[in-house]
């Protein structure tokens, strides 16, 4: 997809996110795939709604069902929609085959716009190509930063998973941890894989990875105990979602393991139990800023031709740590599910 020639900065990332930070108060929109809000549902959509054409906007991703993390990134989603004047369609689905036909079916739709993680990217390559040769513009989000641009994307929203492990693996060493045990719960999944080879490249310790099914909360928990019962060495644990962090807390408890939890993302939950020390610390990567600021530089770029990060840089929404000298500042909005 031809973008114009800007620069190459990544200077604007805090400006984007401070102008999606004031939006925060807005909310809803109709959504399809996943259920429908009502405008009393989701809240005022006349409040600073755009005067600009109706557009809709489908956002594909590879979430699975009932995952909070992917709760937030649609929140943040229909907030961008309402203040845009968007018709938001949400659809995910977990199997890369099918969230290409998801994808296939916005083109149908003949959709304005489409924002899509591409967690397995080859999977949806010739169905991104298909949205752009029909004139579509497809931006990224979460997943697919090392191949956003090879595919054509105008943007993309997310951070970058191999430093954010790195990052983590560097914090595990200040906590004086000789063993940890990596849990992917997607195996395939590039950006999981980026976070545990990141964690393994800085942490000065021995690090073993352990692949589990995040569909099956009991077979995690089964899991990690095993193991955990079965090497006593293990004394951190690293989670790459807080359901699976909150998990292991009890596979830690039940083995016996003095091992401590660290882990990637965040909800209400999970800053709970960093409140009270079960957890270490969190790498929040914003899924909200994510799944608003894809929809919203649709808008931007049918509305005004914008191009979040100039088309050529990505917009980085993380890592940042929570820990507990930092958590009573991000539970307030953990609590609306904004975090």
């Amino acid at each position: 997809m031809n973008r114009t020639s800007l620069p190459r900065s990544r200077r604007i990332v805090p400006v984007v996110a401070v102008a999606a930070a004031a939006a925060l108060t807005l909310a809803g929109c109709s959504s399809s795939s996943g259920g429908k809000k009502s405008e009393e549902e989701a809240g005022n959509v006349s409040a600073g709604k755009a005067d600009t054409p109706r557009l809709t906007i489908a956002m594909v991703t590879h979430a699975p069902s009932g995952d909070t993390f992917w709760d937030t990134i649609r929140k943040g989603a229909e907030a961008a929609a309402a203040k845009d004047n968007i018709k938001l369609i949400y659809s995910n689905d977990e199997t890369a085959a099918d969230q290409a036909a998801l994808v296939q079916n916005a083109i149908d739709q003949k959709v304005d716009g489409i924002a899509v993680t591409l967690a397995k990217p080859d999977a949806l390559k010739a169905v991104v190509a298909k949205a752009e040769k029909a004139g579509i513009p497809v931006v990224g989000l979460n997943a697919g930063l090392s191949v956003w641009k090879e595919q054509g994307l105008l943007s993309f929203f997310g951070q970058d998973e191999s430093v954010s492990g790195q990052a983590l693996g560097t914090k595990l060493n200040s906590t004086g941890g000789k063993h940890a045990l990596c849990v992917i719960q997607a195996q395939g999944d590039v950006n999981l894989e980026e976070r545990c080879a990141g964690v393994k490249k800085t942490f000065s310790g021995e690090t073993d990875i352990l692949y589990v099914n995040g569909t099956d909360m009991p077979s995690v928990k089964s899991t990690i105990t095993a193991k955990l019962t079965q090497d006593k060495s293990i004394d951190e644990v690293v989670t790459l979602g807080a359901p699976i962090a909150l998990t292991a807390a009890q596979a830690v408890s039940e083995s016996g393991s003095k091992a401590k939890i660290a882990t990637f993302d965040l909800n209400k939950d999970l800053v709970s139990a960093v409140e009270k020390g079960s957890i270490q610390f969190a790498v929040d990567q914003q899924p909200y800023l994510q799944g608003y600021l894809a929809v919203d530089s649709l808008w931007l770029y049918k509305t005004n031709g914008n191009f979040s990060g100039g088309g050529e840089q990505p917009v980085l929404t993380g890592p940042a740590f929570v820990d507990k000298s930092n958590v009573d500042a991000v539970a307030k909005f953990a609590a609306k599910g904004t975090r």
